[in-house]
């Protein structure tokens, strides 16, 4: 099935697209065409402790590549595509707990995109391809559930058939991780439509997301679905609340969820949000332009409680709209701008931030940076090193993943103060089991160098 849309669904996506002096942002790499172009997706850290990212063109196939940086900007591409009419991968990877990558490619003008698994050393398979049918043009992340199943959206295609101007509103599905896939939910337009951004799972199994068009007002939605399929819309955008929500949510401990609209808000520039699972929705900052605009990229909380994202325009720099910026914002809505992009480190960044083990946050930029086919970055505020669980629940006897930074030497792990026996793996991680009596809390790290927190709490499943 030919899906001309597919370009003007990516293309419409990409077009969304002050330092201080406590703060240090670094330009790790600068992009250059053959070693890849246009790195719209952000970046995961493996368990190996590299971050791995991925370009939507350039390359030797000239189509995208796959790539892994070090925290210190050594770069290796990994994998270069070569499908003559495909975008490469537009959403960040993710690693499921066996080890390996997983992502999406949009397609092109002869397919309609694909799921697809690559390992650490670069080996690629193509696990599902969309035919229309079952989705199509997927420009979203994908998750890992509780369950195992992976779960993602396609911005278009679906059993709406003809709706969204003939090629379908677009999908949620659930994938195993070696590929079957399974259509959960079709939108219609009234519930939403052409979802580009990751799903979010909450502590009762149940997925939030965002569809930046459709709803009661076309101005893009706020949902929640079941494992099941079952979907509720929780909120429609109307324009002066924000507009065009684009970027997946962040639940933060309290179980409220907060999420960014590029357009929309009390200046059009763009809004930051806050939703309770019930769907009340609040308004905690809107752009002006000044502060950054049109941020598409979602939010991260750090270890610091605060959250930390991105504008794709706006702030100072060259660019015509503004470069844009790096910002946090704190729960009650109080915004910093931490970096405005002047075009030489970079411009318009369009993915979220992860924050490394190592404390530090790291991202990428679509352009600008030495040869102005993007970068990679890091920005350090001082915020100190920190352990990370894989997965962040799990009964007790269940295999646990600890990520870290130098944890060669460690003595001790804990879940919320009871001990567990432990396998340090390497100096980025720990393998280990959910302890007998462990309870729901925080995982501690004893290392010669002190004692490092996880950054979420561990929940001890029944």
């Amino acid at each position: 099935m030919r899906n001309p849309r597919v370009g003007c669904v990516v293309g419409g996506f990409l077009s969304l697209v002050l330092s201080l002096s406590a703060q240090t942002f670094t330009t790790l790499h600068s992009f250059d065409d053959t070693d890849g172009f246009e790195p719209y997706a952000g970046l995961v850290q493996a368990t190996n402790g590299s971050l791995y990212g991925a370009t939507v063109t350039g390359g030797g196939g000239g189509r995208g590549t796959v790539f892994k940086i070090t925290t210190s900007g050594k770069l290796t591409t990994l994998y270069t595509f070569c499908h003559c009419y495909d975008y490469g991968p537009i959403a960040v990877l993710v690693q499921a707990t066996n080890g390996n990558l997983y992502g999406t490619i949009p397609g092109g003008l002869y397919d309609d995109g694909w799921v697809f698994k690559i390992t650490l050393g670069g080996k690629l398979t193509t696990l599902h391809s969309f035919d229309g049918t079952d989705g199509a043009a997927p420009i979203a992340a994908l998750i890992q559930a509780t369950n195992g199943d992976l779960y993602g959206t396609t911005s278009s295609g679906g059993a709406s058939g003809k709706g969204c101007g003939g090629f379908g509103c677009g999908t949620i599905f659930k994938t195993t991780p070696s590929g079957k896939l399974t259509t959960l939910y079709s939108f219609g337009g009234t519930d939403g439509a052409n979802p580009a951004a990751a799903l979010v799972q909450d502590t009762n199994g149940n997925f939030y997301g965002t569809t930046p068009n459709g709803g009661a007002y076309g101005a893009g939605t706020i949902l929640q679905i079941s494992p099941s399929g079952k979907l509720t819309t929780l909120y429609s955008f109307g324009g002066t609340d924000g507009a065009n929500p684009a970027a997946a949510l962040v639940q933060d401990t309290n179980g409220n969820f907060y999420g960014t609209t590029p357009n929309g808000g009390a200046y059009g520039a763009g809004t930051i949000f806050q939703i309770t699972p019930s769907g009340k929705l609040t308004t905690l900052h809107s752009f002006d332009g000044t502060d950054g605009a049109a941020p598409i990229a979602a939010l991260i909380q750090a270890t610091n409680g605060d959250l930390y994202g991105t504008t794709s325009n706006g702030g100072s720099g060259s660019c015509t709209y503004g470069c844009g910026t790096v910002f946090k914002i704190t729960l009650s809505g109080k915004l910093t701008t931490l970096h405005g992009f002047g075009g030489t480190d970079g411009t318009n960044p369009a993915a979220a931030l992860v924050q490394d083990t190592n404390g530090n946050f790291y991202g990428t930029t679509p352009s600008g940076g030495g040869y102005g086919a993007g970068t990679v970055f890091s920005l350090s505020v001082g915020l100190g090193p920190f352990v990370e669980t894989q997965p962040t629940s799990g009964k007790v006897g269940a295999a646990v993943k600890i990520l870290g930074t130098d944890l060669k030497g460690t003595t001790s792990v804990t879940f919320n103060g009871t001990a567990a026996k432990f396998t340090v793996v390497s100096k980025s991680e720990i393998k280990t089991t959910v302890p007998k009596g462990a309870t729901t809390g925080k995982v501690k790290v004893k290392t010669p160098k002190g004692t490092l927190k996880s950054n979420v709490v561990f929940r001890v499943k029944s």
